[in-house]
């Protein structure tokens, strides 16, 4: 949504934005799973022993505001999605999806949960098929990202905005908490640092360009007839137009197993951070008995964000909001996490290098620009009007 909502009213003179914020969460993830591999330890545990009880419960407090904010857009986007693709009532699949997300938090395999969302998610590629299918203007759409202007329509305030809501979007905390964890669920070690920095310099990136690809595809069709996108069923346009029926199929595909999984993610975030933070027993492959409250966490999670969105909340605006949100609680996520990664007593010699360290200092310090800068511009702009 965020990144069709930009293409379609700032063509790509935000693309920057995500290479910024895809290079940060590169650099902080490969820090958090760094330190799962090494100290054996997940992130908020890590967090309250090195840093202390009270800062460890500020960032707790932050990082699960903003994951339960994203969970609840989730699953109201998978709903969305099959209201597209059934053309049945969002909100009579808001319960079911609710459901169904903690079903499979509860039975399904971590495995499966990662392979299955994961390659169905990469369905979403068909935005870049449509893109190349419709044969813009190359030379246009580069200018447009090697020299960013904001556009006449656009008061600055909101190009900045969005700018904002671009980066909080792109370094959502619920991602290093969910990669470190899963880590420390898989049993990583010193032996499996090669195989986490690809996942990440892969990983992460390869979203980036998904998510570039949908604001092409929307600066593409929507943009020269002035339709800013407000809706699910807008974001899918370019590919109908650009694809056909066989495409919008995909993308209906990719957009549920995106969100599916996201939701996934995020429901497992938020029971993650709290039973580490309180010492709790936790993990999906740990059976529900022996990590009960955990599990609780999770279940209780689902239910408050189907309940939020049956209160007939926009779940676009919710979505709108977690990103903006998202901006505003990175400090409280990634200091504790550069703080934890130059500690010598967790990870001996694998502590952060200098490279690591001038990008995370100079990462956090747009982190705190940026959060500083949410409310205000949020304020200012009427959430982006």
């Amino acid at each position: 949504m965020t990144n069709a909502t930009v293409g379609s009213r700032f063509g790509l003179s935000l693309a920057w934005v995500v290479v910024v914020g895809v290079v940060g969460i590169c650099v902080f993830a490969e820090m958090s799973g760094r330190v799962a591999a090494v100290s054996g330890r997940a992130t908020f545990d890590l967090i309250r022993e090195r840093l202390g009880p009270r800062v460890g419960l500020l960032a707790l407090l932050g990082s699960m505001a903003v994951t339960f904010l994203t969970l609840t857009a989730e699953i109201g986007g998978v709903a969305l999605a099959l209201e597209l693709a059934t053309s049945i009532h969002y909100l009579l699949w808001i319960p079911v999806v609710g459901v169904l997300v903690w079903v499979v938090l509860w039975r399904v395999r971590f495995s499966v949960l990662e392979n299955a969302f994961g390659l169905a998610g990469l369905c979403l590629i068909v935005f870049a098929v449509a893109v190349w299918r419709l044969g813009p203007d190359w030379d246009d759409l580069a200018s447009g990202a090697l020299h960013p202007s904001v556009p006449g329509s656009e008061e600055g305030t909101t190009y900045w905005y969005y700018a904002v809501a671009l980066f909080g979007a792109a370094m959502t905390p619920y991602e290093v908490f969910f990669f470190s964890s899963g880590g420390v669920e898989e049993r990583w070690s010193p032996q499996s640092l090669r195989t986490m920095r690809t996942n990440v310099f892969i990983g992460f990136p390869l979203g980036g360009l998904l998510s570039l690809a949908i604001a092409v595809a929307a600066a593409v069709v929507l943009r020269p007839h002035g339709i800013a996108v407000t809706t699910l069923g807008q974001v899918v346009l370019p590919v109908l137009s650009g694809v056909g029926t066989l495409g919008l199929v995909l993308v209906l595909v990719g957009i549920f197993a995106a969100t599916f999984g996201a939701a996934c993610e995020t429901g497992l975030s938020v029971g993650y951070s709290v039973a580490q933070y309180f010492g709790w027993q936790w993990g999906k492959f740990v059976e529900p008995l022996r990590a009960a409250r955990f599990h609780t966490m999770v279940l209780l999670s689902c239910i408050a964000g189907v309940g939020i969105l049956l209160t007939t909340v926009d779940p676009v605006l919710v979505t709108e909001y977690s990103v903006v949100f998202s901006a505003l609680a990175l400090p409280l996520t990634y200091l504790p996490i550069l703080v934890v990664a130059n500690d010598r007593t967790y990870l001996g010699p694998h502590v952060n290098g200098r490279l690591a360290n001038t990008l995370g200092t100079g990462y956090l310090l747009v982190v705190v620009v940026a959060s500083l800068a949410a409310i205000p511009l949020m304020l200012l702009t009427g959430a982006g009007a």
